[in-house]
């Protein structure tokens, strides 16, 4: 996981620049102040802020907002293969599921603006952002092996799986839930239906 210091100000409030500024501590700095303001309201001022430079001494680290946005999209995907790799560990079937789940979900309450940038796929070409993707599928794959998927059977149940951890925490970042039964039993019926989903596609599968 990504750490973060921040700068301090000197008497009247102006900041003091960091010692060694670099463009992944830039992206660092842009992420928490992504979870602060949301993603889409992230500004190169803010960061410049943030750092203790000004927005001319920013540049001479990152091309522009697109570099900054791609870097905490990089810095995101690896957050998120780290915790949900470490909530699975030693774990199969629905019980990974659930604990991959429930750290999936943590991550987007934790880091709202960075899970944001998380979700946004590759750009074509870009090697770097591809291999953190296709790492973050490996621990997913590995903790749905138990159910006896593969190839585009397993492309289409990681897809379900996403889609739905991830609509219920863009539902609760917007306040979608309004109604007083518990989010939390919601998400777990959740995950149970893409559980017996899961062993329903791996069963026709080793039948047919």
């Amino acid at each position: 996981m990504l750490t973060y210091s921040y700068a301090k100000s000197r008497p009247g409030g102006l900041l003091v620049p960091r010692a060694g500024l670099t463009p992944d501590r830039i992206v660092a700095e842009a992420g928490a102040v992504a979870d602060d303001v949301g993603l889409d309201r992230l500004t190169l001022a803010a960061v410049a802020q943030r750092c203790g430079v000004s927005l001319p001494g920013l540049y001479k680290h990152v091309s522009g907002m697109e570099d900054v946005r791609r870097g905490i999209a990089i810095a995101a995907v690896r957050d998120l293969t780290s915790v949900t790799a470490a909530a699975a560990a030693g774990l199969s079937g629905r019980a990974a599921m659930h604990a991959v789940s429930a750290a999936y979900r943590a991550y987007a309450h934790r880091h709202p603006g960075r899970y944001a940038a998380s979700v946004m796929a590759p750009a074509e070409g870009d090697q770097e952002h591809v291999k953190a993707a296709i790492e973050a599928y490996n621990v997913l794959t590995a903790a749905f092996q138990g159910y006896h998927l593969d190839g585009e059977e397993l492309i289409h149940a990681v897809r379900m799986w996403r889609s739905g951890c991830h609509g219920v925490v863009s539902l609760e970042a917007a306040g979608g839930f309004g109604l007083p039964q518990s989010v939390d039993v919601t998400f777990g019926h959740m995950i149970d239906a893409l559980d017996a989903a899961f062993h329903d596609l791996g069963t026709h599968r080793k039948v047919t």
